[in-house]
């Protein structure tokens, strides 16, 4: 069975996010946040929903901890998550729907590192495409829509030509901040989703017009 959530446009290109969208990658790393959050005194179960969509750098200064390094946090925790990938796996149908793109027709857009989105990529099985926005691309991370910016005009094209695949709040509003259509992305989800914008649980089925 084939599903097509925006029958009526066609589309210039396809912009991913990636940790939770492509991939899950949730169990790898919410043990490296865990154990972060433990040395530093965190309510581990208060702390872990703020860290997805995210940039890691972000996510430390969020925290306002006194006399910390970031730069020497950061870099903990994009080694300890580069280290760590048991459990990383392709959302269901996303191999497949990828490999149907031509690669001048979507980027992936992620507020991971480039060296942890590579390896992350690679352990799902998923292809690295010809353009990737990581963190070090941007200044300021989602919600902010510069990396979904940045990812259309590497491609040529328009973001407001662009449909954003997105799975978290601050990703969903990057998008829409871009001026892009966007499409929520819930195998990941632990409880129902409420947006405005079309829901699918996965890639299985799933038709994308594209110019």
């Amino acid at each position: 069975m084939t599903h097509t959530p925006f029958p009526d446009r066609r589309f210039a290109a396809c912009l991913f996010d990636m940790d939770g969208t492509l991939l899950t990658s949730i169990l790898a790393a919410e043990r490296v946040w865990a154990a972060w959050a433990r040395r530093h005194g965190l309510d581990v179960d208060t702390f872990l929903p703020t860290i997805h969509g995210v940039r890691c750098e972000d996510t430390v200064r969020r925290q306002n901890l006194p006399g910390i390094d970031v730069a020497a946090e950061v870099a903990w925790v994009t080694e300890a998550e580069i280290t760590d990938t048991e459990g990383v796996a392709p959302i269901p149908g996303a191999p497949a729907f990828l490999a149907s793109l031509h690669p001048d027709r979507w980027a992936v857009v992620t507020s991971a590192s480039r060296a942890l989105a590579t390896v992350r990529l690679a352990a799902a099985g998923l292809p690295v495409p010809a353009v990737m926005v990581t963190a070090e691309d941007v200044e300021r991370g989602k919600p902010a829509p510069d990396g979904y910016q940045l990812a259309a005009r590497r491609l040529g094209v328009a973001a407001e030509d662009c449909l954003v695949f997105e799975d978290a709040p601050a990703g969903i509003a990057a998008g829409e901040a871009a001026g892009a259509a966007v499409l929520v992305i819930t195998a990941t989800h632990s409880h129902p989703v409420a947006s405005s914008h079309p829901v699918v649980a996965d890639y299985q089925g799933l038709q994308i017009p594209l110019r």
